[in-house]
């Protein structure tokens, strides 16, 4: 399925078809839908809480309350709207999780970042240890972005990781197009200015480097060699999954702020199946559906 966040106008025939034929009682259909728009759900959620494991709950609870209430659907306005709006509704007012409550700003998360210790690489260690590396600085990245309020956090995401617009962002979060664009503003400007003063990656003179604190975040229980949660389950990158690549674009981007977290993993997580057959036993949805 193409990105649903980055058109204005949204073709919803296909989601249309799929509602119709699930609540006459297609099991088949219901799935379909759900696989539809499955994976976005969970890879925004990810980047909202920063576990994989809470990740996965908050997309099942999400999808079951889309399901339940698919019949309340009447069609009178574009499903992703609907859809979406459900979904980050949920986002914004679900309770806080434990890494949310444990990077609270990026004071807070800076510091823990200069209280690991910086190891340096062999050149022979780096090559050996490449997605350790990887892991550390997907996981890292989204750390930051829990410094950012939710409502900062979500409109960062939605705009920057998978390109919509003022107008479908306002329209998904139900607010002003100038409410999107202010908040954008101050995520951008708050992340950007941490990135520039601590983060390698953007700016060569700051001392921190993902090879350099790989050894301490595995210490540190940050990344664990044997249960990857950021570096697994993709064939894709974000920006692989809603644009086509464009080598001279990345290289004049490589260095952006923006491209660095488009660069993280989409994920098609194997739960897939279990979610879908969870959803499928739920009392509620038995009762919608007629199963």
């Amino acid at each position: 399925m193409k990105n649903p966040f980055s058109e204005e106008k949204y073709d919803h025939t296909e989601d249309l078809e799929l509602i119709r034929q699930a609540l006459e009682g297609s099991a088949e259909a219901l799935e379909k839908l759900v696989k539809r728009h499955q994976h976005y759900i969970y890879n925004v959620a990810l980047k909202m809480v920063l576990s994989p494991f809470d990740a996965e709950d908050i997309t099942q609870e999400v999808l079951i309350k889309l399901v339940t209430k698919l019949g309340q659907f009447q069609g009178k306005s574009n499903f992703r709207t609907w859809l979406y709006r459900i979904t980050f509704n949920h986002f914004l007012k679900m309770k806080k999780y434990g890494l949310e409550a444990h990077i609270t700003s990026f004071e807070n998360y800076g510091q823990e970042l200069d209280q690991l210790e910086n190891v340096e690489l062999s050149a022979e260690q780096q090559i050996a240890q490449k997605e350790l590396v990887k892991e550390a600085k997907f996981g890292c990245m989204l750390g930051m972005l829990l410094c950012l309020n939710r409502d900062q956090r979500l409109v960062y995401i939605l705009a920057e990781v998978f390109q919509a617009n003022h107008v479908v962002g306002a329209q998904l979060l139900d607010i002003s197009k100038d409410n999107f664009r202010k908040r954008l503003q101050r995520a951008r400007q708050d992340l950007y200015q941490f990135m520039n003063h601590k983060c390698g990656l953007v700016n060569q003179a700051n001392p921190c480097r993902c090879t350099r604190k790989t050894t301490s975040f595995i210490k540190a229980g940050w990344v664990d060699p044997k249960q990857m949660k950021f570096n697994t389950d993709y064939l894709q990158t974000i920006q692989e999954k809603i644009s086509p690549k464009n080598q001279q674009l990345d290289e004049l981007l490589q260095r952006d702020y923006q491209q660095l977290f488009q660069d993280t993993p989409f994920q098609e997580k194997p739960h897939a199946q279990k979610v879908m057959k969870n959803i499928l036993q739920d009392r509620q949805v038995k009762e919608v559906f007629n199963l």
